[in-house]
């Protein structure tokens, strides 16, 4: 994915502000997987971002080989674990020569299988994922800001609009990359693993703002409006907005406000209990729901 390898990017600010997954999460892909008693085998984590999968999933197995195709992902992924057992490299999961064949027990991919070139990941991964292991794939899209439905309309406009979306500002739709950013948005629904080559297929969805089951609603969480507004900087289409709008300075680096400034001005204005902490917005809190989805396989 360019976006990690812009100089616009910063992956210590992305693994600040990205939602971290539920135990839930894991609980259902590993009861999927039937793990054994005791840790053994490999797990492969593609696209491991700053690492946070392999470690939460590290006692469930032997060792664990995470690969991301950013350097800074990677960097920052080794700065932060000091668990025994976890190997990083730069990587991407078009490319597993490096495996051997059937050496991997499970593959998983948290918020990256939307850009896989999936012509050559599923010949990829039928060679090295074991007979019986599994593979689980999840990911979340566009999080709605429950009791909060003006501002959730604001947020989607800036995020997705491709024209002006205030006086004299772009909106960040044309930054998002693509087709990655509308696959995610469906939910992976025409991604499906071959039949010849996986068996036990199963598939979790949720879209944002619905009622559903906690095992589908696994991403739901309160935080403050300034959590909100770190994340809403971490979004890829953002950075590319930054790149393509050098000019435009954040109000916190001094400048006159970006794209994020102006849409959280408009946001904040649409809640009247938050406009009226006036300076104080971002102790504000609201509850995000994201939509989100869970594949799972088995190799025959």
């Amino acid at each position: 994915m360019a976006t990690f390898a812009r100089s616009t990017f910063s992956a210590k600010t992305y693994a600040a502000f990205r939602p971290s997954y539920p135990p839930s999460l894991f609980r259902t892909v590993l009861n999927y997987h039937k793990r054994p008693a005791e840790a053994t085998g490999t797990l492969l984590d593609l696209g491991c971002g700053h690492g946070l999968i392999a470690r939460s999933l590290k006692p469930h197995f032997k060792s664990v080989t995470a690969i991301d195709p950013s350097a800074g992902m990677i960097q920052q992924a080794q700065q932060t674990t000091s668990e025994a057992g976890i190997t990083f490299r730069q990587g991407s999961a078009e490319d597993l020569d490096f495996l051997d064949t059937g050496s991997v027990e499970m593959a998983v991919a948290g918020q990256a299988a939307h850009w896989f070139d999936y012509g050559k990941v599923w010949p990829n991964l039928a060679r090295v994922v074991q007979p019986g292991g599994t593979i689980a794939f999840w990911g979340y899209k566009d999080n709605v800001l429950l009791g909060a439905e003006q501002a959730t309309r604001i947020m989607e406009k800036f995020v997705y609009g491709t024209g002006e979306v205030a006086p004299g500002v772009q909106g960040m739709g044309l930054y998002w990359e693509q087709p990655g950013r509308n696959i995610l948005r469906d939910l992976l629904r025409g991604v499906r693993p071959p039949e010849h080559d996986w068996a036990d297929y199963a598939k979790l969805e949720h879209e944002p703002g619905e009622a559903g089951p906690d095992e589908t609603r696994w991403l739901t969480k309160k935080m403050k409006l300034g959590e909100v507004e770190g994340y809403t900087r971490t979004f890829s289409c953002f950075s590319g907005w930054k790149d393509a709008h050098p000019e435009a300075t954040s109000r916190a680096d001094g400048g006159d406000g970006d794209v994020v400034d102006f849409m959280w001005d408009r946001m904040v204005d649409a809640v009247p209990e938050w406009k009226a902490m006036g300076e104080g917005w971002r102790e504000a809190e609201v509850v995000n729901d994201w939509g989100t989805y869970v594949l799972m396989a088995r190799r025959r």
